[in-house]
């Protein structure tokens, strides 16, 4: 196997007050390849957005290894990194084309290939015809679908969501979810979804990190043996419901 695009070991991080420690995440050892797509999925609290801002460099880790990349293929956070999070944070006074443009005014890319990028990327969300429109002018769904189009526009190699569809109403969050797959397979970008959906992960993940209660730990690191190629239907497979039970129980819930 080819080195581990991310890899963590023995990861630890330990919120300080004046009085007192609280011990977020106990101990993380994962590795993730390139172009995967991993769902993290656990309780609240139990670390999974920490993970995440220890991953973008946001919140310094208090113990252990993290590295992303590699000596032939350097990893630079401020670039190579694409955030999406639970709500879309467009900025509302700007046309959707230019708040998908937004990381590539903050990096200096050159516009004219930035702004055909931002096209095609909108092209590819769902969401062509709609670049001059403003964020109240589209639903929650579609602005999701920007964001996920403003984390793409400046090419990262990591794509960190978290929780990205946790305010949207059931039937769209499904849709989204279908997106995404589409959206992944088209990118081939490396993805850490973070949820605490048991069947959202399964049906995401090429991979699912399940973390148990705070302090968190990694119960379990698995492949699913899904076709990519899904469809809600896949809900009813025999397989899909082992997995999910198996998440169950290693979350002590069945």
């Amino acid at each position: 196997m080819s080195e581990a695009f991310i890899s963590l070991k023995d990861v630890r991080k330990v919120y300080r007050t004046r009085t007192e420690e609280f011990e977020a995440i106990q101990s993380i050892t994962m590795d993730v390849q390139a172009g995967e797509l991993v769902s993290i999925v656990g309780p609240s609290g139990c670390g999974k957005s920490t993970l995440l801002k220890i991953l973008a460099g946001l919140h310094p880790h208090d113990g252990g290894d993290v590295r992303i990349g590699s000596a032939a293929e350097p990893f630079d956070p401020s670039r190579d990194i694409g955030m999406v999070f639970q709500q879309p944070l467009l900025l509302k006074w700007r046309r959707i084309r230019e708040n998908v443009l937004l990381p590539a005014e903050i990096l200096g890319l050159p516009k004219k290939e930035a702004r055909e990028r931002a096209d095609d990327l909108l092209q590819m969300v769902g969401l062509a015809g709609f670049e001059q429109s403003y964020p109240y002018e589209l639903s929650g769904g579609m602005q999701q679908r920007a964001a996920i189009a403003r984390a793409l526009v400046h090419d990262p190699k990591l794509i960190l969501m978290d929780e990205p569809f946790g305010a949207l109403d059931a039937l769209t969050r499904e849709r989204m979810n279908i997106e995404l797959l589409r959206i992944w397979q088209e990118s081939q970008k490396t993805i850490l979804f973070v949820t605490h959906g048991i069947q959202e992960a399964v049906f995401l993940g090429s991979h699912v990190a399940v973390m148990t209660s705070g302090p968190a730990r990694l119960a379990e690191h698995m492949e699913i043996d899904l076709p990519e190629d899904r469809d809600l239907a896949i809900k009813t497979d025999e397989k899909f419901g082992e997995y999910t039970r198996h998440i169950y129980k290693l979350l002590d819930l069945d």
